[in-house]
C-alpha cells in the first residue's frame, strides 16, 4: 500500500493535491542522494510544502522470501544484508525465534557477548547515519569525524568475528566462536576513547548554531501523533516517549545491565538527530557493565545437528535497533526451512510520519526533516 493512501485514511487532508497553477510536483529521487533510494514525491506552494508522499520500494531485495529456501542456519547470511553496518542487530530477533522453536538454551557467557556485538553495532550503525546527516546539513567536518571514529569499532568487531562489515556472528545458539584473548583490555581502551570523541559533538554539531537553526522547531511531532502514528526507537523517544524494548521486553542479558534510556520531549528535528548521539553514550556504559560481569569461561554456542528441525509451531521476538523495535515472525512446519519469516523494521514503521512532519515545512528543510527519521532504505524495502 502506498503511504499516500496510509496517510488519506488517517488524515485525509496529508493526500497529493489535485495540481492547479500555483503547485508544482517534485520528484525527489530515487537517484538523488538527498533522498536514500527512494522517491518521495513532493508538492510545493512556492518553497513552501503543502503535501508529501513517500514513495519506497526502490531497493526490494526479497529477504523474506528467500528464507523460505534456506534452513535456519543457512539464512544467517543472507538476512544481515539490509542493514549491513548494523547485521548484528538485525539478526538478533531472528536468532531468539529460531532458538525458541529449536529450543535452545544459549549459554551464559555468549548472551554477554551478543550484548557487546549489539551495542557496537548499534554505534556502528549511527556514525553511519550521523555522517550522512552532517553532509546534508553542509556540515562536512561531521561527515569525517564519525566516518573516521566508526573504524575504531569495526576494529573491535572485526577481532570478535573476523569480518569487518558483513559478521554473519549471531547463529541460533550463541555465536559462532569466542572472543579473542585480551578483547576486554582492548575493547575498553578503544570504548573510553570513542566516548570521548563522541562527547566531543556536543561542541561541534549539536551546539552548532546552523544545525539548531535548521532542525529547531522543525518537522515536530508530537507525543500523541507519535504514539498513534505507531513511530519507534528514536523518533518515538523524541517525542517524550519512554519506550525501549531493552528495558520494556529485556532479551538475553540486557535486564542484568545497568543503563538509561535517552528520551527527550521537543519532538522536532533537533531532538531526532540527538536521541541516536545520547544512545551511543549509553551503549558505552552497557558495554562496560557487560564486559565486567559476563563470566569469564565456558561455551559460547550450542552445538546443533546438520539441519535441525523445530517443532510446528510459530515464534515472534523483538530487539531495540538503531532504528527502532525489530522484530522477526517465524512459522515452522516442522522442517529443516522456516514456512515463513516475516520482518517489521523500524525504518517503515517511522516512514508514515514524513507526510505529517514536511507539511507547512520550507523544502529547504525536507533533507534535515526527512533524515531525522533515521530511516534506512534498504531495511524498509528487505
Amino acid at each position: 500500500m502506498r503511504m499516500s493512501n496510509i496517510a488519506k485514511q488517517i488524515a485525509p487532508g496529508l493526500a497529493l493535491q489535485k495540481v492547479d497553477e500555483r503547485i508544482m510536483t517534485l520528484n525527489v529521487g530515487p537517484q538523488h542522494p538527498g533522498s536514500g533510494h527512494m522517491r518521495i514525491i513532493v508538492q510545493i506552494d512556492g518553497d513552501k510544502i503543502v503535501a508529501c508522499d513517500p514513495d519506497p520500494g526502490y531497493v526490494h531485495r526479497g529477504e523474506e522470501k528467500m528464507a523460505e529456501y534456506r534452513n535456519y542456519i543457512q539464512n544467517i547470511p543472507h538476512l544481515e544484508r539490509p542493514v549491513i553496518h548494523d547485521s548484528c542487530n538485525i539478526l538478533y530477533p531472528y536468532c531468539l525465534a529460531t532458538e525458541e522453536i529449536l529450543h535452545i538454551e544459549v549459554p551464559e557467557r555468549a548472551k554477554y557477548v551478543r550484548v557487546i556485538a549489539a551495542e557496537l553495532n548499534r554505534c556502528v550503525y549511527t556514525l553511519y547515519w550521523l555522517a550522512i546527516y552532517g553532509i546534508f546539513l553542509g556540515h562536512s567536518t561531521m561527515f569525517m569525524w564519525p566516518t573516521g571514529d566508526r573504524e575504531l569499532l569495526i576494529d573491535l568487531l572485526e577481532k570478535m568475528t573476523g569480518a569487518r562489515v558483513t559478521h554473519a556472528y549471531f547463529v541460533p545458539g550463541g555465536v559462532r566462536n569466542d572472543l579473542p584473548a585480551n578483547f576486554e583490555d582492548v575493547c575498553l581502551r578503544q570504548v573510553d576513547y570513542f566516548e570521548k570523541r563522541i562527547r566531543a559533538y556536543a561542541d561541534i554539531f549539536y551546539d552548532n548554531p546552523i544545525l539548531i537553526s535548521r532542525t529547531r522547531d522543525a518537522g515536530t511531532l508530537s507525543r500523541q501523533d507519535a504514539v498513534r502514528l505507531g513511530t519507534t526507537g528514536s523518533v518515538l523517544r523524541a517525542s517524550g516517549v519512554d519506550y525501549d524494548i531493552r528495558k520494556k521486553e529485556p532479551y538475553d542479558c540486557y535486564d542484568s545491565l545497568d543503563f538509561e534510556t535517552s528520551v527527550l520531549k521537543s519532538g522536532d528535528a533537533y531532538a531526532r538527530s540527538k536521541v541516536p548521539w545520547l544512545d551511543m553514550l549509553e551503549s558505552c556504559r552497557i558495554i562496560r557493565d557487560a564486559l565486567s560481569k559476563m563470566p569469564q569461561s565456558g561455551s559460547v554456542r550450542v552445538k546443533l545437528k546438520p539441519n535441525p528441525k523445530g517443532d510446528e509451531m510459530t515464534s515472534y521476538k523483538r530487539v531495540e535497533s538503531g532504528r527502532g523495535t525489530l522484530g522477526c515472525y517465524v512459522v515452522s512446519d516442522g522442517k529443516p526451512e522456516p514456512y515463513r519469516v516475516k520482518m517489521s523494521v523500524g525504518s517503515f514503521r517511522n516512514l508514515i510520519s514524513l507526510p505529517y512532519l514536511l507539511k507547512g515545512e520550507k523544502l529547504g528543510n525536507m533533507p534535515a526533516v526527512y533524515w531525522s527519521l533515521n530511516y534506512w532504505p534498504v531495511e524498509a524495502d528487505r
